[in-house]
């Protein structure tokens, strides 16, 4: 039987409240998967948050993600999926 250990997780409190995201750029290499959370309000949008992981924990989330929506549509209904926007978006990275 595996030795179960306790990991205890500190959160600043700013972090709490989370940051909204309306629009994602995922990015990769052999060795990791950029996550790119962007708030876009045209005619600009701001990075909200990036995570960057191993493809192998990328594959355990969306494994978990996948469980969850269905879990959700149980409980709730189906989610209609948003639609794609009508073009595709160019970015412009500015750096400060």
């Amino acid at each position: 039987m595996a030795e179960q250990r306790e990991i205890k997780i500190k959160i600043k409190d700013e972090d709490l409240k989370g940051v909204y995201s309306n629009l994602m750029q995922i990015l990769h290499t052999k060795e990791e998967f950029v996550l790119d959370f962007f708030l876009t309000a045209p005619p600009e949008g701001i990075l909200a948050s990036r995570v960057i992981m191993s493809p192998g924990h990328l594959k355990r989330m969306l494994r978990a993600l996948e469980e969850n929506v269905g879990k959700y549509e149980e409980k709730f209904g189906k989610i209609e999926e948003a639609e794609a926007p009508g073009s595709s978006l160019g970015f412009q990275v500015e750096k400060n």
